[in-house]
């Protein structure tokens, strides 16, 4: 039974009085006697922990998940508690169970990075609607930014940089079907993808040195191949040579602008 005057230190009813229990774990030396009344502690404050970890409950985690972080959170309230310094137990334990599991959405459960004051935004943006939801201060209707912003007493930018951060603990698939899309087109189909023909452009602006030193039949003869689309037959119809001597020239060109640029890029 509880003394009224232990009673005095607890804020919750049923929490246990664990006092003595601390004053003699910390006296008994590590082995499977102070286990045994470590583990007896820690039960006994389990279902404080449980109801910490029931206030997190909407935020997108299981609540099997938060038990067992919040639980972990209690181990190492004991682990860490000094009754030498005559403050109650639970006035350390929740602090250090509640930090346990903000820390575990901060690192866990975030698809993407948020800074630290950005998650704060997004925490006083969600409380604020809720108040406003449960206060019934707006009614059929979601809250405005301005009347977030009057509530949680921000500034209007403030509301909606904490806004988009709720959308952050999650990440979109690529193959996810937009919203309204009824031909399953997803937000990878608005992406666009890379264009082959920057690569010519690069290689076009590596060779355009080397082509003005050339002579200038070769280099003609380069431009009318690639450029006018003239096949061999025409090119030599035109400078009034065989067809065979444009194909060694155009062959020659090229494997010597070939070694050139990769000589350049070395």
């Amino acid at each position: 039974m509880r003394t009224q005057a232990s009673a005095k230190h607890h804020r919750h009813d049923d929490a246990p009085d664990t006092g003595e229990a601390f004053r003699r774990l910390a006296t008994l030396p590590p082995g499977r006697q102070r286990d045994a009344l470590r583990g007896e502690i820690v039960e006994a404050w389990l279902p404080m922990a449980e109801r910490l970890a029931g206030r997190f409950r909407s935020r997108g985690e299981s609540y099997e998940d938060l038990r067992q972080v919040a639980a972990l959170g209690l181990v190492k309230a004991v682990d860490r508690y000094d009754p030498g310094l005559g403050s109650a137990f639970e006035s350390y334990a929740v602090p250090t169970v509640t930090g346990e599991i903000k820390r575990h959405f901060r690192d866990h459960m975030w698809s993407l990075h948020v800074p630290r004051r950005v998650q704060d935004l997004r925490n006083r943006v969600r409380f604020a609607s809720q108040d406003l939801a449960r206060t019934q201060t707006v009614s059929g209707r979601g809250p405005t930014v301005a009347e977030i912003a009057e509530h949680a007493r921000m500034s209007e930018a403030e509301v909606l940089t904490g806004l988009e951060a709720m959308e952050s603990y999650t990440a979109l698939s690529m193959d996810a079907e937009l919203p309204g899309a009824e031909d399953g087109y997803s937000l990878g189909d608005t992406l666009g993808s890379p264009d082959p023909a920057l690569d010519t452009v690069i290689d076009r602006e590596a060779v355009k040195p080397r082509l003005r030193a050339l002579p200038e039949r070769e280099r003609a003869i380069l431009y009318m191949r690639f450029f006018g689309d003239m096949t061999q037959s025409r090119i030599a119809d035109e400078l009034g040579i065989s067809q065979m001597h444009v194909s060694r020239l155009i062959s020659r060109c090229c494997d010597r602008l070939r070694d050139q640029v990769m000589r350049d890029a070395a």
